[in-house]
């Protein structure tokens, strides 16, 4: 009795058409189409990578090489898509070496993983079943199938060859045709997602290759050169004829990173219930920032972190902590430690995290307390909550409020972190029952205790004497409401505000609370998370030019203009400006524009191109910049 069983033809026909259905798979989940006239650029790397197994591995080893490599380009995908559906953009293979980082916020990742993710092992799970089957029946004879007739023996050898080089040729073209689009997610939809891999290594090298090299003192030319060109106007920031400058010199500063805290719940009451309290005080009593936006790359809360402390642009391709941790940076700690301050930062997590050991050293705090430091009351994955954060955090600071030591002191909260989770004992506010077991339900709840949690640390810091002599700044690190999960609509109807899936998800609040201020200031300058080191180094009196700081960022109290760039979670390009939300396509032309007042679209955006320009070559030279700081 025999049966038939495939040749390495059959095979490799088999595993080559499974990888191009699931780049196409990977394409719809990316793209939401497939774009016909694109499909070559998925089919060509893997038909070459198939082929060249077919030539060089021998006959006998055949079979588990394709299936290896259908496996590995498998975890691949799922991996890029699960990292699509949690941070909205198309990842490099540099963010997907950063994975290891995902295993400190699994319960996060875990919860944006579809089921449709799974598609991508189907065929695995049936081939292991077909290989447990097929053990079984061991003693019945074979027959072969899936090879040539003697007459037809060349097609298969054909067949590799033309994989090879035809997919090498297609390859090449589609890397070469889409290494001018700036959009990367147009970029990445041009190319296929495999070669999208291959102009980001080249991009990458490029690159590297500029590291180190170059004159800094001409960059920074440059930079002041471009930056004339633009209005900005006001008075000029860090001289005495500046608005606010110097009014909160010598005070101490604490900065409060925000997790994933949003702008649109400030001002607003869910059922009668106001969702931040807190921050509605600060904010009425303080400065004010309503059209502030995030600015983040791949190392999404570390890079605010850098940025806030920096004025400088993340790169975009991989965090910045991982990049440029064994630099030299110009941060603002660096800066007030030549005033007598000594600065330390806060975090419930280990500072092994996003690689924030070096971060640190590199922007010069004097140290930093991590997970061991605070008391484990179990809020979430991190462990600690916002409370024990702050417990600890004004026991330090007032050791130094003791010996009289001026202070500047970085708080980075977790217990808004991605899911939203909220242990019942922590819940201060009752969500209605339509929002019940919603994101939108658990976020506001989040939001809520995170407010709550700062009430706690400015009674600490009343308790200890140090609110009267402390300014207390506070901003989001970045968005929490996935769009796919939470509609405009839900948002509307809960809360009764208009809201947009992109202008309103990365508006962020920036509240700056100066001690004996009971009349607050709305200031409603467009601004980014690079506008915050200028701003406060202004109202301490400190001139950054002088003390050699070049930032990308500018004081929001002393521009009457702004335009910022912002890339990786909106495409290269993408900025706002005092009016608009601008989205390049492929180029400016194709773009779109959102109105950051109405929120809806602007058709006609033509008189921004020499903003998008501007842009463009303003965050090439921060690039430049950040890449030419001396090592530690």
């Amino acid at each position: 009795m025999y049966r038939r069983r495939m040749g390495n033809a059959g095979r490799f026909y088999l595993v080559s058409a499974l990888l191009v259905l699931k780049l196409l798979l990977l394409r719809m989940l990316f793209f939401d189409r497939i774009a016909w006239e694109w499909v070559l650029a998925d089919a060509a790397p893997a038909l070459l990578l198939m082929g060249i197994l077919a030539a060089a591995v021998p006959r006998r080893a055949k079979t588990a090489a394709f299936w290896t490599l259908n496996v590995i380009l498998s975890l691949l995908l799922f991996a890029a898509s699960v990292y699509f559906n949690h941070f909205g953009s198309v990842p490099t293979y540099l963010a997907l070496a950063e994975l290891h980082q995902v295993f400190q916020i699994r319960d996060s990742v875990e919860s944006t993983i579809q089921p449709i993710d799974y598609l991508f092992f189907a065929d695995i799970a049936v081939y292991g079943i077909y290989r447990l089957l097929r053990r079984g029946k061991a003693g019945m004879g074979e027959m072969r199938s899936g090879d040539a007739p003697s007459g037809l023996r060349w097609v298969y050898p054909a067949v590799i060859m033309l994989s090879i080089f035809g997919g090498a040729s297609l390859s090449a073209y589609s890397i070469h045709a889409s290494s001018g689009i700036t959009n990367e997610l147009a970029q990445a939809e041009s190319a296929g997602f495999l070669n999208y891999e291959v102009v980001a290594a080249i991009r990458e090298r490029q690159n590297s290759e500029l590291v180190g090299t170059g004159n800094i003192k001409d960059t920074i030319a440059k930079v002041e050169e471009l930056e004339t060109s633009y209005n900005y106007a006001g008075a000029p920031s860090g001289t005495p004829s500046a608005a606010y400058y110097g009014a909160m010199q010598g005070k101490n500063v604490i900065v409060v990173q925000m997790e994933a805290f949003q702008n649109f719940p400030l001002h607003q009451s869910l059922d009668g219930q106001e969702l931040t309290p807190n921050l509605n005080r600060l904010a009425d009593e303080g400065l004010y920032f309503p059209h502030v936006y995030q600015q983040i790359g791949p190392g999404n809360t570390s890079d605010a972190e850098f940025m806030s402390n920096t004025s400088i642009y993340p790169i975009g391709t991989l965090a910045m902590s991982t990049g440029f941790g064994d630099r030299k940076l110009p941060g603002l700690p660096r800066v007030l430690e030549s005033k007598g301050y000594e600065a330390y930062t806060f975090h419930v997590n280990k500072v092994g995290f996003w690689n924030r050991k070096e971060l640190y050293a590199a922007l010069g705090f004097n140290g930093y307390y991590d997970k061991p430091y605070y008391k484990n009351d179990h809020f979430n994955a991190f462990g600690a909550s916002d409370e024990q954060l702050y417990i600890t955090g004004v026991q330090k600071l007032a050791e130094l409020g003791k010996k009289g030591t001026p202070f500047y002191a970085q708080f980075v909260t977790a217990s808004s972190h991605h899911p939203f989770q909220i242990p019942d004992a922590f819940k201060r506010i009752t969500v209605p029952d339509h929002l019940q077991g919603t994101m939108l339900g658990d976020y506001l709840t989040a939001i809520n205790y995170t407010d709550y949690a700062i009430g706690t640390l400015i009674d600490g810091l009343k308790q200890n004497g140090l609110w009267d002599s402390t300014v207390l700044v506070l901003y989001g690190d970045h968005f929490g409401l996935q769009p796919q999960s939470v509609p405009p609509e839900q948002v509307e109807g809960a809360l009764g505000i208009k809201y947009d899936s992109r202008v309103s998800r990365f508006n962020i609040p920036l509240i700056i609370h100066m001690p004996g201020s009971e009349r607050g200031k709305t200031v409603e300058t467009t601004g980014g998370q690079l506008d915050i080191m200028p701003t406060l180094a202004n109202l301490l009196g400190i001139s950054l030019k002088s003390e050699g700081v070049t930032p990308f960022g500018h004081d929001l109290l002393n521009i009457r203009h702004n335009v910022l760039g912002m890339r990786y979670y909106l495409p290269s390009g993408s900025f706002f400006n005092d009016d608009i939300l601008f989205v390049p396509g492929k180029s400016f032309q194709d773009g779109e524009a959102i109105s950051l007042k109405t929120l809806q679209p602007v058709a006609d955006f033509a008189r921004y191109e020499r903003d998008y320009k501007y842009i463009l070559q303003w965050m090439s030279l921060s690039d430049e910049y950040v890449k030419l700081l001396p090592k530690r």
